[in-house]
């Protein structure tokens, strides 16, 4: 097949799956701009934001700045813009999140002259900062800011509403998900903030939008539908606000929304409990990073704070049927299995190839892990860490589960089900199947079960037919790994025997790396077990943890 028929092809099986409304406004944008519309000033309500304020300081001074562990410099209007810099650094340098930051107020002064500096460089309608979703968490920093100040500045509440009718022009209709929601949010934020001109009309919308948005994107059990552990953060992170900007504002429209959104908040709250590791933070699934969104221990603890009562989940399986995520917790261990379709049709952005993968941790060290998320964009390495090789499960003849492709792009995608859910004492077993490689050439059902007891997990990889495959198994780079035998490994920690693990087959240990945040990539050994008989049973044993 040639490279342009390839790609025509994954094309269309990228295209065929989006909803007609996301390739008429795709359409509609490009040949509709935005127009800027001169307000005249309103005035600001009298509640102030009591909210945490709990992101990382990214503004140093007038000039310089960090984002995603990368320093950076604005010295020129053109800085804001800057070519050289990756799409989603100069997004995070309109987001304005150091204004929500700990020890904000002690930078009032900063604050006040990049605010001042944003709006004298940024002319209305040009840049990364007047996209709609700059502009959106933008416009809820900045309300929350302006919000404690002893006097809000007439001109941040007009840039405000200007903002904010820029933004009604271009909702993201095109692309949905969570940046629709966070059009959403922040016309909702600026509707109840702002007093005059058009801010109910704001309201009424962000509103109408938000209960429609959580309709479609709360699963029944708590689920983010996007699938990535961390966009489920940052969206409930945004719920929890939202709830609080209710409380907070006493507006009788947003009172209404209460039931209805703490309810979903409930069971969110819920499924990111079962998600998360030993160690506290996120497991890493589809895009998902540590440093991005808020902490789980942040999350509950706001939770907590507006008194939103949350079931966590206990026992030895808890199996998330609607999302298609299970967790296994024994004495020693626990397992958290993806099996699970890649998201939303539509909206496959943010999904990785990583179907029937795992992740394992013993006491409260992670082992095995897969690759994680440093960089959005189109790179080569943006691509390589949405392959399944980067995760911890089974390639078959060097293809993907699913056809990821370009920065956000998936083709022919992998549909996961859950076939045997079994709990005795002591011990859990779950059966696993995704018709991924059904779809492409060689065509091969790929079915996986663990057998998880005390002191050990069984996995066995099961294809339909007998073709070259490759098992991957990541290893956190904390750990050390021994070379036993051709078949046998020692994972070590310290000196301390974390397991061993034995295959049917050669184990081959490989070079790689391992991404827990944005611009970090950290040197880690991968295993690879290689088998063309269409079986592979490998064995995580005499898995235990020193106290």
């Amino acid at each position: 097949m040639s490279g342009q028929l390839e790609r025509l092809l994954k094309i269309f099986h990228t295209v065929k799956y989006l909803k007609f409304k996301q390739i008429y406004y795709r359409v509609y944008y490009r040949f509709s701009e935005p127009k800027f519309i001169k307000c005249s000033q309103p005035s600001s309500s009298e509640w102030q934001w009591s909210g945490p304020l709990l992101n990382k300081q990214s503004l140093f001074s007038i000039t310089d700045v960090k984002f995603l562990n990368k320093a950076g410099t604005i010295k020129t209007p053109a800085d804001w813009n800057c070519a050289s810099k990756p799409k989603l650094w100069l997004y995070n340098l309109h987001y304005f999140d150091d204004l929500s930051s700990q020890d904000a107020a002690k930078r009032y002064t900063l604050h006040k002259d990049f605010i001042e500096k944003w709006i004298s460089e940024n002319p209305p309608c040009s840049g990364n900062g007047w996209e709609p979703y700059p502009i959106s968490l933008r416009l809820v920093n900045w309300v929350k800011w302006c919000s404690v100040q002893p006097e809000a500045t007439p001109k941040y509440l007009q840039s405000m509403l200007e903002q904010a009718n820029v933004l009604m022009q271009q909702l993201e209709y095109h692309i949905l998900g969570n940046h629709l929601f966070a059009n959403a949010k922040a016309l909702t934020f600026v509707g109840a903030y702002l007093q005059g001109e058009n801010s109910g009309k704001l309201l009424a919308k962000g509103i109408k939008l938000l209960n429609e948005e959580l309709d479609e994107q709360f699963l029944s059990d708590g689920a983010h539908f996007e699938l990535s552990p961390m966009y489920h953060e940052i969206l409930l992170w945004d719920l929890l606000e939202l709830i609080d900007l209710a409380m907070t504002s006493k507006r009788v429209e947003l009172l209404d929304c209460l039931p209805k959104w703490t309810g979903i908040a409930r069971k969110a709250l819920k499924w990111l409990s079962s998600i998360i590791h030993t160690d506290g933070e996120v497991s890493f699934f589809n895009d998902s990073s540590i440093g991005i969104a808020m902490k789980p221990h942040q999350i509950f603890a706001y939770a907590n704070k507006l008194e939103l009562a949350h079931t966590e989940v206990k026992g030895q399986l808890v199996t998330n049927k609607a999302s298609g995520y299970s967790r296994v917790s024994l004495a020693n261990y626990s397992v958290i299995f993806d099996h699970a379709n890649v998201g939303p049709d539509y909206l496959p952005g943010h999904a990785h190839a990583d179907t029937l993968s795992f992740e394992l941790s013993i006491g409260d060290l992670r082992v095995f892990v897969n690759s994680g998320t440093s960089l959005y964009g189109t790179s080569q390495e943006r691509v390589r860490q949405r392959k399944t090789a980067a995760h911890n499960t089974v390639s078959v003849c060097g293809l993907d589960s699913s056809q990821v492709w370009t920065g956000f792009r998936v083709a022919k995608r992998a549909y996961a089900k859950l076939e045997k859910s079994i709990i005795n004492e002591n011990s859990v077993k779950l059966v696993a199947s995704h018709n991924g490689y059904l779809q492409q050439s060689p065509k091969v059902k790929h079915t996986r079960e663990l057998q998880c007891s005390l002191d050990s997990v069984i996995i066995r990889d099961m294809l339909s037919k007998q073709l070259p495959a490759c098992f991957h198994l990541h290893l956190h780079p904390d750990v050390d790994v021994i070379k036993l035998s051709e078949k046998e490994l020692k994972i070590t920690k310290d000196d301390e025997v974390l397991c061993l693990i034995s295959s049917s087959e050669p184990i081959n240990l490989k070079e790689s790396t391992w991404h827990p945040e944005f611009g970090k990539s950290i040197a880690n050994k991968k295993i690879e077990i290689e088998f063309t008989n269409g079986t592979l049973r490998t064995v995580i044993k005499q898995i235990k943890r020193d106290s």
